[in-house]
């Protein structure tokens, strides 16, 4: 580590994260993981995400250090499988009565919690920063209520209580997240997140109200119908409207989506003082992914790994920590503190569900 970061974390200074993959670079990684996924009908998808993962944590640089991803394969195949194995079963159960329909559904909004907390864990265990691995302690019950109540509450109230949904969701994955034994925290103020609000639901009602207005518009002008080319434009600009809604409604999610990341991350503290912050622009976050999708879909997907490391370098250029204390004395006690806790896998916990 250059006596730049050191002396810069010592000085309580916010020191930035990098990115140093490129786009060419991760091209071989990206092509060969399709390949091979087409010829083996999935089976090395498994694979390819680790082989993905691998590359992308390596090239994330925080302090001097990248972080390191230890999944394998087969773990992450053994989880599809089940997954795959009770998703056959349950559509053959349907098939043969509607009511095994009901039971199947049941049992899978009963098992959904312990699944996502078994990935969450899953993906926590196999994440490593200077040789110390980060660990998850949720519970199935957290899940159901920061998840799927949080999503519930929000869709119900049309987005009104989307703020509390996410802050239900960061103070469930944030707290209960560990580097080595020391814990993250995170409070979100409830205010800042329904700031992060306004600016998109003004979006979404601005938006709606101006292509209603437009359709309105034509009915006005045109209030007999017509004829039938008259029809057909008029049932072409009714679609080109949910269309335009659909579109309005991503981009409020791109902005509402950046704003809560920097406002859960800038309250976000590991071992109660060592603090997290996040300063990505709305405006640019919401370019790069819109921009990304458009030229991935131009170019057939050829551009996919361009894309994904635009987007990668950009956030993490915008996350930054503050260590209090010297740098090297308090990866030390981290170390010391979490190097055992890397090896402890149950064996269901040991495998990637893909939730």
């Amino acid at each position: 580590m250059d006596n730049r970061v050191s002396a810069g974390a010592a000085a309580n200074a916010f020191e930035r994260a990098r990115f140093t993959g490129t786009a060419s670079e991760y091209f071989g990684i990206w092509i060969v993981n399709v390949l091979l996924t087409i010829v083996t009908l999935g089976i090395y998808s498994a694979w390819a995400k680790v082989r993905r993962n691998r590359y992308f944590y390596g090239n994330t640089v925080l302090l001097g250090r990248s972080f390191e991803y230890h999944a394998t394969g087969k773990q992450i195949l053994i989880g599809r499988l089940i997954v795959f194995a009770f998703l056959v079963v349950a559509n053959i159960l349907a098939a043969i009565h509607p009511l095994f329909s009901l039971v199947t559904t049941i049992l899978v909004l009963i098992a959904l919690p312990w699944l996502i907390v078994r990935g969450l864990r899953f993906n926590a265990r196999v994440t490593s920063y200077r040789n110390v691995r980060f660990d998850f302690t949720g519970t199935a019950g957290g899940a159901f209520v920061s998840v799927m109540l949080g999503s519930l509450v929000a869709v119900l109230s049309l987005g009104l209580l989307a703020p509390f949904a996410s802050r239900w969701l960061n103070r469930y994955i944030f707290n209960n997240l560990r580097y080595g034994n020391r814990p993250f925290q995170t409070e979100p103020k409830i205010g800042a997140l329904y700031g992060a609000l306004l600016v998109p639901a003004l979006m979404v009602v601005l938006g709606g109200v101006v292509l209603l207005g437009l359709l309105l518009l034509m009915f006005v002008t045109d209030p007999s119908g017509g004829g039938s080319m008259e029809d057909v434009a008029l049932i072409g600009a009714i679609y080109l409207s949910f269309f335009g809604l659909f579109i309005i409604y991503g981009l409020a999610g791109l902005f509402y989506r950046a704003a809560v990341h920097n406002i859960v991350w800038s309250s976000t503290q590991i071992d109660g003082r060592h603090v997290l912050r996040s300063d990505l622009s709305r405006t640019c976050y919401a370019w790069i992914a819109i921009s990304n999708v458009v030229v991935t879909v131009l170019t057939l997907g050829l551009m996919r790994p361009w894309a994904a490391v635009r987007l990668a370098r950009y956030v993490a250029e915008h996350a930054a920590i503050r260590i209090e204390g010297e740098i090297g004395e308090v990866f030390t006690q981290f170390e010391a503190s979490g190097t055992a806790i890397g090896s402890e896998y149950i064996s269901m916990e040991g495998l990637d569900f893909g939730f």
